[in-house]
């Protein structure tokens, strides 16, 4: 993966380094006290946004809906969407195109980790069910989405402050 840096820092600081985004994002799994939110587009081009149970891994951001859930819809018609994290020492804004994931063996290594940080999920055909979910996932079964960064913009919430975009290619 290519990574081109735009230090967009207005006070002079350096560019922040990608190695921080991704020290940031190491086993990040979204979820009370540390949300994720996905914004979608809807048909007549107005935002929505909802917290999702992110969780960061192979270089993006997995994520479960139900089908019928705004988000869902939404992203039928329009694969473009924004996840945004506040992490320890950096917020990120990351543009991505988020795409279902069927294959059965990505599906069974994404529950497992889910099941690692609490969420009893299992794999049933090409989707998940639990016990429960966040009310925003709708009822089961839930859809697993991987959302693919195309550009991260993160803001130093620490030192070294500073702020920059990053395009991955």
């Amino acid at each position: 993966m290519e990574i081109e840096a735009t230090n967009l820092d207005i006070y002079g600081g350096e560019p922040l380094p990608w190695s921080r985004v991704e020290q940031a994002l190491d086993n990040y799994i979204g979820g009370p006290g540390s949300p994720a939110f996905l914004s979608t587009v809807r048909p007549d081009g107005r935002p929505h946004t909802a917290a999702v149970g992110a969780l960061w891994l192979d270089g993006g951001f997995y994520f479960t809906s139900g089908p019928a859930t705004r988000k869902s819809r939404n992203l039928a018609r329009n694969s473009a969407c924004t996840v945004a994290v506040s992490l320890e020492g950096i917020d990120l804004i990351v543009d991505a195109t988020a795409a279902v994931i069927t294959e059965p063996d990505t599906l069974e290594r994404i529950a497992a980790r889910y099941r690692e940080a609490g969420w009893a999920v299992e794999v049933d055909g090409a989707a998940f069910t639990a016990p429960y979910s966040a009310p925003s996932a709708g009822p089961a079964p839930w859809q697993l989405y991987f959302a693919t960064p195309h550009s991260v913009v993160g803001v130093g919430t620490a030192e070294p402050n500073g702020a920059t975009r990053w395009q991955l290619s």
